[in-house]
């Protein structure tokens, strides 16, 4: 099966430009389109639902919903009721959530491994149609069974980042959502955590910046790679030249990092030349990668910009993503 490439829609957008994004995507060959939920921006559900009203084919992701913020009972009808407007163009991503933002809405639990297991667990079963009573140390669930469950029901991916995560993500979702910047010795890494278990999709959102001048691009993004560096993510520490990563930036600050290894560029992001682009998507998806989310930069002239180009260079022609996708794994 061929790998999935589509974009991500960051939550700092404006709610309206979705409509755009879906367009564009749907109508320049994309497989999927990503829209974010992080606390307290825009909504996963209704971004969700506009996308898929505005296209025909596209396939909408969200990442993620986080397991507290709603009753497992409420993000399952949801899930269900976007699967019924648009059956087999659903993937929902469920994570922990940030937990200071948790903490802020008063939603926060003692256990968020045992809250996101259980969240996990009770969204599938109803989802799968079944009459849940669940008595947990997060939930409990009496009588409960959707009205109209799917016919064709949404994949389930963890946005996770831990070993103890993954390895719930392994017994209890059908794959992972990983965050920006986590290349293929992540993705390796997440599914020997998980497990290994088959089958089992892995989407990535990796940091796209389009640019004919390959500097230029890199320039872009190398700011963004500083501020995660600085407090690193699970994937990002990872990278084999972390180490040098960081003393890169300490020597050299954000502008050292554009002129680093195009190795370490492949492996971390989709930046560059389309031809750039495309090495780290291969790459990607000779490490088991489904579906890749392209994550553009914020800032709506940049993400329309880069719209644009990803449509142009890597959904057209179509030989362009055969060349992506020669390695790509199976999907949901």
């Amino acid at each position: 099966m061929q790998v999935k490439i589509g974009m991500c829609f960051p939550r700092e957008l404006p709610a309206p430009l979705i409509a755009t994004f879906a367009t564009a995507l749907d109508g320049g060959g994309a497989d999927d389109l990503w829209v974010i939920e992080d606390c307290f921006y825009t909504a996963g559900i209704s971004l969700a639902a506009t996308a898929l009203a505005r296209s025909e084919r596209l396939t909408v992701g969200i990442g993620i919903l986080p397991a507290v913020a709603r009753n497992p009972a409420i993000t399952a009808m949801e899930i269900a009721t976007l699967a019924q407007l648009a059956p087999g163009r659903v993937i929902a991503g469920i994570g922990h959530g940030v937990q200071e933002w948790m903490g802020q809405m008063g939603v926060r639990r003692a256990s968020p491994l045992a809250a996101l297991e259980e969240t996990l667990i009770m969204v599938g079963r109803l989802l799968d149609g079944e009459n849940v009573t669940f008595d947990g140390d997060t939930w409990h669930l009496n009588d409960v069974e959707l009205s109209v469950p799917p016919v064709v029901r949404p994949p389930i991916l963890a946005g996770v980042r831990g070993p103890k995560s993954m390895a719930i993500a392994g017994r209890c979702a059908d794959g992972v959502v990983l965050a920006e910047f986590s290349g293929p010795t992540a993705v390796r890494a997440a599914l020997a955590a998980a497990g290994n278990p088959s089958p089992f999709a892995v989407a990535v959102f990796a940091a796209v910046h389009i640019d004919g001048d390959r500097r230029t691009a890199r320039e872009w993004v190398a700011p963004w790679l500083a501020a995660m560096v600085a407090t690193p993510p699970l994937g990002l520490r990872q990278a084999p030249f972390f180490a040098d990563l960081v003393r890169l930036i300490e020597q050299h600050g954000p502008a050292g990092l554009v002129t680093m290894p195009n190795e370490w560029w492949t492996e971390l992001a989709a930046v560059g030349t389309p031809d750039d682009v495309l090495a780290h998507i291969d790459a990607l998806a000779s490490a088991g990668v489904d579906r890749i989310g392209l994550f553009p930069s914020p800032e709506p002239d940049v993400a329309l910009t880069q719209l644009a180009l990803v449509t142009a260079h890597l959904l057209n022609p179509p030989r362009s993503l055969d060349a992506a996708r020669r390695n790509g794994a199976g999907s949901p």
